[in-house]
């Protein structure tokens, strides 16, 4: 299994499954993906804003806010647009 303790922490299990190859692989597709969902979670609780209000001001439904938030969608440039500018932000968008 993971290892020999009582408990283990997110971080134990993490590094656990980067050591397999193909876990390693879609950890590090998958981080532009959620550094986006994370700022987007945070400027919206920074504004006090629910998911609903949100979406009511981005032209969308809360679920797919909920889709968005949870990694389990993937948003448009022009839905991104939308949302930035209902959060009151710009959009940026850069390549490294």
């Amino acid at each position: 299994m993971f290892m020999k303790k009582k408990y283990y922490t997110l971080e134990d299990s993490i590094k656990f499954h980067l050591k397999d190859p193909k876990f390693r692989k879609s950890w590090k597709e998958s981080e532009a993906e959620y550094q986006m969902t994370r700022q987007l979670i945070k400027k919206r609780l920074d504004r006090k804003m629910s998911q609903r209000t949100l979406a009511r001001k981005a032209k969308t439904t809360q679920a797919v806010i909920s889709r968005i938030e949870s990694m389990s969608a993937n948003p448009s440039f022009n839905l991104l647009q939308r949302l930035a500018r209902a959060l009151g932000s710009n959009l940026k968008i850069a390549f490294e």
